[in-house]
C-alpha cells in the first residue's frame, strides 16, 4: 500500500467531494461540515462542531450523526491511497454521550487494502480530553466512480416502479 502522489501533504485541507456532500460541502443546507485534514502516512484528522440540529437524546448527538461523520472521515482516509470507495460495512463503538455545544476530533487510519477491500479504523474526542468517546472500523469497497453514480446526477433517476 503506497499514498498516491496527488493526494494533499500532511497539514494540508483534504477537497470537498462537491459542495452539497453531507459530510463535507459547504453549501449543504444542512451538513455535518467535516473539516478533514491529511496526516502522516495513511491517516487524516477532521473536526466537527457538535450543533443544536445534530439533537438526539435530550443534549446530546444523535447516533446516528456520529454514524455519518466516520463514514465521511474514514472515507477521505481512504483518498490518501489513491482510491475511491463506498462502505460495506461500518461497526461503532459508543462509549460516552457526546454534548451539544462541543465540537468532536477524529483521527482515521487505512490499516489496508485487500483486493478491492480497504479497511480502516477511527476514534471520536471530545475536544480537550484524551480518552475517545466512540470508535469505529470499517470496511470499504473500491469503485469506479462514473461506473457506481452513472445516472445519478440531479433529476436523472426515477424511483423504481411498483
Amino acid at each position: 500500500m503506497t499514498r498516491h502522489p496527488k493526494v494533499p501533504g500532511p497539514g494540508e485541507p483534504m477537497r470537498v467531494h462537491h459542495s452539497m456532500c453531507f459530510g463535507c460541502g459547504l453549501d449543504a443546507p444542512v451538513g455535518l461540515r467535516l473539516n478533514v485534514t491529511a496526516g502522516e502516512d495513511f491517516c487524516v484528522t477532521a473536526t466537527m462542531p457538535v450543533v443544536d440540529w445534530m439533537q438526539g437524546g435530550p443534549g446530546v448527538i444523535h447516533g446516528g450523526i456520529l454514524s455519518a461523520a466516520f463514514d465521511e472521515v474514514m472515507g477521505n482516509a481512504s483518498i490518501l491511497i489513491g482510491v475511491p470507495v463506498v462502505t460495506v460495512n461500518l461497526e461503532i463503538d459508543y462509549a460516552k454521550p457526546i454534548p451539544l455545544g462541543s465540537t468532536l476530533r477524529f483521527t482515521a487510519e487505512v490499516l489496508g487494502k485487500s483486493g478491492r477491500k480497504v479497511y480502516v479504523r477511527s476514534q471520536a474526542y471530545l475536544d480537550g480530553f484524551e480518552a475517545p468517546v466512540a470508535a469505529a472500523y470499517g470496511i470499504f469497497v473500491e469503485i469506479n466512480l462514473r461506473k457506481h453514480f452513472e445516472g445519478y446526477k440531479e433529476g436523472a433517476v426515477k424511483a423504481p416502479q411498483g
